[in-house]
């Protein structure tokens, strides 16, 4: 009387050798166990300037996933970490006081792309000031060969000027023609269009083929 072979049960699989069972999850363990961490991403040390009031906390705040309740304007400078897909931003944020500003010099060093904030709605006056930082900067020993994004915050508010209205206003073809800057317009109401503009700013941080100046 022939008794027939129990069924081979394994991981649920009825009937089947074990070598067929085996091998799939051979497969994944090596996948597994094979591909490793991802590559770190690039960092690049960035300064960020700009008068009290532009938005630049905001903004930064906002990349970095942090709350916005409770911002208060930087009296000193803040460092913060800003991760993108293919590189980390080490963002050094300089206060826009007047009894700070004298003091962004100071700063500069070692910083391999600028940001330059300003509030595109603000005063006449304050405009001009912000003008005036932008050129300083601009010529800067240190910071003269580095590219720059140029963000002209606060499009949401009615009375900001266009991107294209700034870059008449602060002259900026002529007085930053050969230079690598970007000059996007901003609002936190809009992150990913902020991101986009970073992203830019990160290309000319790479030096991949950008051309030397783009709005």
């Amino acid at each position: 009387m022939s008794h027939s072979r129990p069924s081979v049960v394994i991981h649920g699989v009825t009937g089947l050798p074990l070598a067929a069972t085996r091998a799939p999850s051979d497969r994944c363990f090596r996948a597994l166990c094979c591909k490793g961490p991802p590559p770190p991403r690039t960092e690049y040390d960035v300064v960020c300037i700009g008068l009290t009031g532009a938005g630049k906390t905001s903004l930064l705040s906002r990349l970095c996933s942090e709350g916005s309740d409770g911002i208060v304007p930087t009296t000193g400078f803040s460092i913060k970490a800003v991760p993108f897909p293919n590189a980390v931003l080490n963002v050094k944020e300089l206060g826009g006081a007047d009894n700070i500003k004298k003091y962004w010099s100071r700063y500069y060093q070692g910083s391999q792309g600028v940001v330059f904030v300003l509030d595109s709605a603000s005063s006449d006056e304050d405009l001009e000031a912000a003008r005036n930082e932008l050129h300083s900067a601009l010529q800067h020993p240190q910071l003269c060969t580095l590219p720059f994004l140029i963000l002209a915050n606060h499009q949401d508010k009615p009375a900001a000027r266009t991107p294209n209205q700034v870059k008449k206003y602060f002259e900026l073809e002529p007085l930053a023609r050969g230079k690598r800057w970007i000059l996007e317009g901003s609002t936190t109401d809009n992150l990913e269009a902020v991101k986009e503009s970073f992203g830019q700013f990160i290309s000319l941080l790479e030096d991949k083929d950008t051309e030397p100046a783009r709005i």
